[in-house]
C-alpha cells in the first residue's frame, strides 16, 4: 500500500506479450461459509500500518467472514481496544509465497471518503530485510469515493522508489484485478486489460527484491496518510465483497 515517503521514479519499461499456458497452483473460492480458511490465510492484528485509524480484528465474524460465495472484509465505526473504527486483514504470510506468476482476484470494492481497500503482495523476506527491502506489489488500490484504480510497485534503490498507473474503474461493480509477473516486467491488468508494466529483467534498477518470493494481502483500511479520514459522508458499515483469489503459473 502506498506510504507517505520521499518517492524517486525510475524511468524504465520493457515491452512483453501475454503468453498462454498459465496453470493455476493455488487458489480461494469461497465456496463454503464461516471464517477465512486458517489453512491458507492467518489474521493480522492491530494497529499495523500507515497511521491508519482501524483496529485489525482476529478471527471476528464481524470484520472477516465468508457468505454467499464470496469472502467480506467488513469496516465497521464501533469503540474496539483504543480504536473508533474496526476491519480485516488477511494475508498468507507464513502459509504460502510465490516467485513470479499471475495473481487474480475477482472483488466488488467500497467507495467512501477514508476507505482504502488493497490486495496486494509483500516480500515473504520482510521479517528479515524490512520494508521497502522486501519489495511490494500493489495489484489493486481504491481510495476514498473515486472511481479510480492505482497499481504500484514499491522497493529499494539507495532509497525507497516506487512506480506505478491508475485507470478508471467501476470500483462498486466486480473486477478482475491482476498481475502478471516473471523474470522480465510485472504488468497490471483490470479485466484482462492491461494498463501499466515496469521492467525488472535482470534486476535492473535495483528490482532484486521481484526475484524472491512475495505473499499475498487482503485488507480494507481506513483513513490514514494517503485516503485522509472519514467524514460524515462516510457509510458505515462498508464492505469489500472478493469471489475468488488465484495464483497461476507457467
Amino acid at each position: 500500500m502506498k506510504k507517505i515517503i520521499l518517492l524517486l521514479l525510475v524511468v524504465s519499461s520493457c515491452s512483453r506479450v501475454t503468453e498462454p499456458g498459465w496453470k493455476m497452483v493455488w487458489s480461494d473460492e469461497f465456496n463454503y461459509t464461516g471464517l477465512p480458511d486458517t489453512t491458507k490465510w492467518v489474521n493480522e492484528v492491530g494497529f499495523i500500518r500507515n497511521r491508519e485509524l482501524q483496529y485489525y480484528t482476529e478471527r471476528r465474524i464481524e470484520n472477516s467472514v465468508v457468505a454467499g460465495g464470496n469472502l467480506l472484509l467488513i469496516g465497521r465505526q464501533e469503540e474496539y481496544d483504543t480504536a473508533r473504527y474496526t476491519s480485516a486483514s488477511i494475508t498468507t504470510d507464513g502459509r504460502y509465497s510465490w516467485t513470479y506468476g499471475k495473481i487474480e482476484g475477482r472483488m466488488k470494492l467500497p467507495k467512501g471518503k477514508g476507505m482504502w481497500p488493497a490486495f496486494w503482495m509483500l516480500g515473504q523476506n520482510i521479517h528479515q530485510v524490512g520494508w521497502p527491502r522486501c519489495g511490494e506489489i500493489d495489484i489493486m488500490e481504491h481510495i476514498n469515493e473515486e472511481d479510480i484504480l492505482y497499481g504500484n510497485l514499491h522497493w529499494h534503490n539507495e532509497r525507497h522508489v516506487s512506480t506505478g498507473n491508475s485507470v478508471p474503474c467501476t470500483v462498486g461493480e466486480f473486477h478482475n484485478y491482476s498481475v502478471e509477473w516473471d523474470r522480465d516486467s510485472i504488468k497490471w491488468l483490470i479485466d484482462g486489460n492491461s494498463y501499466h508494466s515496469w521492467c525488472i529483467t535482470d534486476s535492473v534498477n535495483s528490482t532484486e527484491e521481484f526475484h524472491k518470493p512475495h505473499y499475498i494481502i487482503l485488507n480494507l483500511a481506513i483513513g490514514g496518510q494517503w485516503p485522509g479520514n472519514p467524514d460524515e459522508t462516510t457509510m458505515f458499515p462498508d464492505t469489500v465483497f472478493v469471489d475468488y483469489v488465484r495464483v497461476y503459473q507457467k
